[in-house]
């Protein structure tokens, strides 16, 4: 399903450039870089040029100086330096949990703060980045949804989060090296931290491309993974601009059910999302689409539950993803039982889907799924705040 145009919010995303300042190369595309190296006087003849030589020290290398750009003559380094920079979002904090889940405080333009976190495994390291400075979907389970959104994440904003984790892992590429010669720490990105990413769908596009380029950081789009609440309209064009992985936070098996703990499903119900979705992996060429299922315990983990999912989903190329619900101060739901998320996955297992269970990680330092949101931000709420702005009481949605 496609529209004439994207669905948005009604919110100004800050421009790359300020009127008194210099441009940020960092977000810009190629064509966008090329462009503007245009218009600071680069001869179009060698602007492609230019802007691949510029790309690689940015996006390979890691490199912030124009000063250490060697390929380049030294008048048009000063040049580069007079008329651009390459900024990157302010590390304000770096919490590090017990398990080795890294997470970041990040500070953007205008002051607002964003959190990114960083999750070391055995054969991966995975990075959850944010989209948006807050998030308007209000899910009632999830602590990010109680702060109100701000505004939407520039392109040079979300891919300078990935740049900022590579800085505090030491994984650019270093002089006299050859890529791949060493493994990959950040292997892995998920579009799962704060906001919704098909809110905010062409900065996040641009910045995935950018992320997916191989003359830079060069991820796979199979090692991205884009997650979203069912922005029905956006489904089909994330498959033909971005053709990453898809995950969708589904959550219920009941529109009643669904309409309380991800308030979007009364605009696109489960019926509408899924057709949705059953185009997906063909149109983007993808495996299988990923369900995200909080489990959230008398609510929605149930063995009815479980038969209810994989009915469905029947016929689509898919894996469950079971999420323990992570506790947050004011938070109006418990985590299931153990026994109980295990039966869960035992009737979805039966049914012939992979239905891994989530191992909860950076909860000490609140940054397991659904627990971010700006420290600023959970330091000025109280728990009866956060349960009035969520419409929530101690039980559950009302």
């Amino acid at each position: 399903m496609t529209t004439s145009a994207p669905i948005t919010q009604d919110l100004v995303t800050i421009p790359r450039k300020l009127p008194e300042g210099p441009l940020n190369l960092v977000g810009l595309t190629r064509t966008a870089m090329q462009a503007a190296l245009v218009d600071a006087g680069t001869p179009e003849r060698q602007a492609k040029m230019r802007c691949g030589q510029i790309w690689q020290w940015i996006y390979h290398r890691g490199v912030r100086d124009f000063a250490q750009m060697t390929n380049l003559s030294k008048d048009y380094r000063a040049l580069l330096a007079e008329r651009f920079v390459i900024a990157l979002p302010e590390v304000v904090s770096k919490q590090v949990s017990a398990d080795g889940t890294r997470k970041y405080l990040m500070r953007i333009a205008g002051g607002h703060e964003v959190e990114t976190v960083y999750i070391p495994e055995t054969d991966r390291g995975t990075l959850c980045i944010s989209s948006q400075v807050g998030c308007t979907l209000t899910c009632s389970f999830c602590h990010t949804g109680t702060q109100r959104l701000v505004r939407n994440l520039t392109a040079g904003e979300i891919v300078g989060q990935i740049m900022v984790a590579r800085d505090d892992l030491g994984e650019w590429v270093k002089p006299g090296e050859a890529m791949g010669e060493r493994p990959r720490l950040l292997s892995n990105v998920v579009l799962m931290g704060m906001g919704e990413p098909l809110y905010n769908f062409d900065n996040v596009r641009d910045a995935m491309k950018i992320t997916m380029d191989g003359e830079g950081i060069a991820l796979s789009r199979r090692r991205i993974t884009l997650s979203t609440s069912g922005v029905v309209p956006e489904i089909a064009r994330t498959a033909e601009e971005i053709g990453c992985l898809l995950a969708v936070s589904f959550h219920a098996t009941t529109d009643e059910v669904r309409d309380g703990l991800v308030p979007i499903n009364k605009k696109w119900n489960i019926e509408t999302l899924l057709g949705a979705l059953r185009d997906y992996p063909k149109l983007s060429n993808s495996e299988r689409i990923t369900f995200e299922y909080v489990m959230l315990k008398g609510v929605n983990d149930s063995d009815a539950d479980a038969r209810r999912l994989v009915q469905l989903i029947r016929g689509i190329p898919a894996k469950i993803n079971l999420i323990p619900f992570n506790e947050w101060p004011g938070a109006p739901y418990e985590r299931s039982d153990w026994d109980r998320i295990e039966s869960f996955a035992d009737i979805v297992y039966k049914a012939g889907y992979a239905s891994p269970i989530r191992t909860p990680r950076g909860e000490d330092i609140m940054a397991a799924c659904g627990q971010l949101k700006s420290a600023t931000e959970r330091a000025r709420k109280s728990r009866k705040e956060i349960a009035a702005e969520t419409g929530t009481g101690a039980q559950g949605p009302v």
